[in-house]
Formats: structure tokens, C-alpha cells, sequence
């Protein structure tokens, strides 16, 4: 099995990576985001734990996010590997994904990092936001505020998997076809 993390800051494009590496690898895509649209949507139990911290404006417990990349690996036992999209973003988030995948017997192969200039990621994400009108999209302060948490708060977790040797950086910028090429060529090597 292949399972892989694939990280950068926001708008570095590893949501459209990840579909397409999923498609080409026989992988699972987990995007967290979308973990908890389904499990909020569905009002499933994990769903309800995690609206309780929503509306009041806290943060959803690791436990409970966990839970849900559970039900969602334990969903989909015949695929190749897992590709893991905005997730983990911190150490204990980290530790807790490496023991969710060795209680299956599985690791982390690869931490796979998108390296994109700042400025690029400002301009990626500012003209998304005039594409999809997401409100946090459109504010160059805004999207300032999440590359630095991101900075802060996430990276560290490149460091948590270098420790290992599992960490690599390929070049985010130029068109997606080229960028997947990179991407596909590193899973291969990984192989």
C-alpha cells in the first residue's frame, strides 16, 4: 500500500493533485473537509459530536476527526493506498493518523510537499475567491493570516515525517499536467 500525505499551504493546489494521483494510484482521496461535510450532512454521530464544538466556535477535537478518517478507511478496504489531503496539521494530529494506519498494519510511505512561492499562493487563492465568492477567499489579510498559521502551526508536521525520511518538497509552480507529472514521478520512485 501507498499512503501518502499531501502537503503545502492553502492554494498551493493539493486538492487538485490529490484527485488526480487518487484516479492514476487506485488511492483514496481524504480530504478532511470534505470528511466533515458528509459526516455533518449525514447528522451521523461523529457528525453531531463535531457540530456541538462548531457552533460554538471551537475547535473540533482530534478524537473526533479521527473517527471519521476511520469510518471513511474502514469504508474502503480495496483500494491501493490513501492519499491524505489537509490533514494532519499538527504533530498530535500526526501521531494520531501514524497509530490510526498501524493499527491496520500500515504507515506513511511519503509526505509529499507543494512548494509555492508566497506571493503565488496570495494570487491562487485571491482569484479563486472571485471564481467561488468564499468570503475568506477574497481578502488578501485573510489569506496573509492562514499562510502564516499554516507556516506556524503545519509545517512542523514536514519536519515530524523528515525525521523519518518520509518528507520530500517538489516544485508546485507551473501548469497542472506538469506538477502531476512531478508528483506521479516521485509516487513511482516511492513504489
Amino acid at each position: 500500500m501507498i499512503n501518502l500525505i499531501l502537503f503545502g499551504p492553502p492554494g498551493s493546489g493539493k486538492g487538485t493533485q490529490a484527485k488526480r494521483l487518487a484516479e492514476r494510484f487506485n488511492l483514496l482521496h481524504i480530504s478532511t473537509g470534505d470528511l466533515f461535510r458528509y459526516e455533518l450532512g449525514n447528522n451521523t454521530p461523529l457528525g453531531q459530536e463535531a457540530r456541538k464544538y462548531m457552533e460554538r466556535g471551537e475547535l473540533v477535537p482530534d478524537e473526533i476527526t479521527i473517527g471519521m478518517l476511520r469510518n471513511k478507511l474502514e469504508e474502503h478496504p480495496e483500494v491501493a493506498g490513501y492519499i491524505f489531503d489537509g490533514f494532519p496539521r499538527t504533530i498530535p494530529q500526526a501521531e494520531a493518523l501514524d497509530k490510526l494506519l498501524a493499527s491496520k498494519g500500515q504507515e506513511i510511505t511519503a509526505l509529499i510537499a507543494l512548494d509555492v512561492p508566497d506571493e503565488e499562493i496570495i494570487r491562487r487563492i485571491l482569484l479563486r475567491g472571485k471564481e467561488s465568492g468564499r468570503a475568506d477567499d477574497q481578502s488578501e489579510e485573510i489569506v496573509r493570516n492562514r499562510i502564516s498559521n499554516y507556516r506556524e502551526q503545519t509545517v512542523p508536521v514536514y519536519e515530524y515525517y523528515a525525521a523519518s525520511g518520509k518528507s520530500r518538497t517538489i516544485n508546485g509552480m507551473g501548469e497542472i499536467e506538469e506538477i502531476a507529472e512531478r508528483l506521479a514521478g516521485e509516487i513511482e520512485a516511492l513504489a
